[in-house]
């Protein structure tokens, strides 16, 4: 968490951030107490929309977007829409050449929409429904996860007669990533992917193999996502002062759900008190 202190801002001379941190390669703070990004004054942006805002940078996202493609130039580098998806997003993301990483019918009916390419589009989630994976299908995603033995018949199933589609094996690493207990998804007792040290893995791994319509493409495993838990704010902070939040997404604030059982988190003031 970062605090824009307006106080000491006015005191100095407008200046370039250098270490990204939640800001963009474009932000600057202004002599006035304001901050600018991409040029648009973020004092602009709170009047006019109100707070909490979710602010994207195009130019920081389309660097972001080449400065992987360049660390990683045989790789395929998918985005994942769930933290954040909006027309906008997906067309730079496109025209970057990255993939696309959806997990719900919505997502994937959005990025047609929008015309992402198909064979771009990776489509996972642990509680797929027939008429997701039939879309899918229809749409001629690259990639499907795969994340239970179930889940293999059924898609095979689904696959017109000489098509192969790819897919991938959501295994479980059994390695505890993340602050949360409701967010670790690499260890053994969850909900998600095919388990290693059981043997689910590798009977996913015969089934696909056995099927003529499908076509092992890889595996597909996750750590889990992280949580900020008891992040201390300045003794000195003031009303007028601006809180910047690092970490966003799909557990934070601008865009709060209760997936996973996460509750939705609350906005410190500089009151003391706690807001929705």
């Amino acid at each position: 968490m970062c605090v824009l202190e307006q106080s000491l801002e006015s005191q100095m001379p407008s200046v370039t951030v250098t270490a990204r941190g939640p800001w963009s390669a474009t932000t600057r703070f202004e002599a006035d107490g304001d901050a600018t990004a991409g040029g648009v004054s973020l004092v602009e942006i709170s009047t006019r929309f109100g707070t909490p805002a979710y602010v994207l940078d195009e130019t920081d996202v389309r660097e972001r977007c080449r400065a992987y493609r360049a660390a990683l130039p045989d790789a395929e580098i998918a985005y994942a829409a769930k933290a954040f998806l909006c027309r906008a997003m997906a067309g730079w993301v496109r025209e970057e050449g990255l993939g696309l990483d959806v997990c719900s019918g919505g997502e994937l009916t959005f990025a047609c929409s929008i015309g992402f390419p198909a064979d771009r589009i990776i489509f996972h989630g642990n509680a797929k429904t027939p008429q997701e994976l039939r879309g899918a299908v229809a749409a001629g995603v690259g990639r499907i996860v795969v994340d239970n033995l179930a889940e293999i018949n059924r898609l095979a199933a689904l696959i017109p007669a000489g098509r192969r589609q790819k897919v991938l094996l959501r295994v479980i690493p059994d390695i505890e990533g993340g602050a949360h207990e409701a967010t670790r998804t690499g260890g053994e007792d969850q909900k998600f992917g095919l388990s290693v040290a059981t043997g689910a893995a590798g009977q996913a791994v015969t089934r696909v193999l056995g099927q003529p319509s499908l076509k092992l493409a890889g595996l597909h495993c996750e750590a889990g996502d992280t949580i900020a838990e008891d992040v201390e704010l300045p003794a000195d902070i003031r009303p007028g002062d601006v809180i910047v939040v690092a970490a966003t997404g799909a557990y934070h604030h601008s865009m709060a759900s209760t997936y996973n059982m996460t509750a939705r988190p609350s906005s410190p003031s500089p009151a003391g008190r706690q807001g929705w």
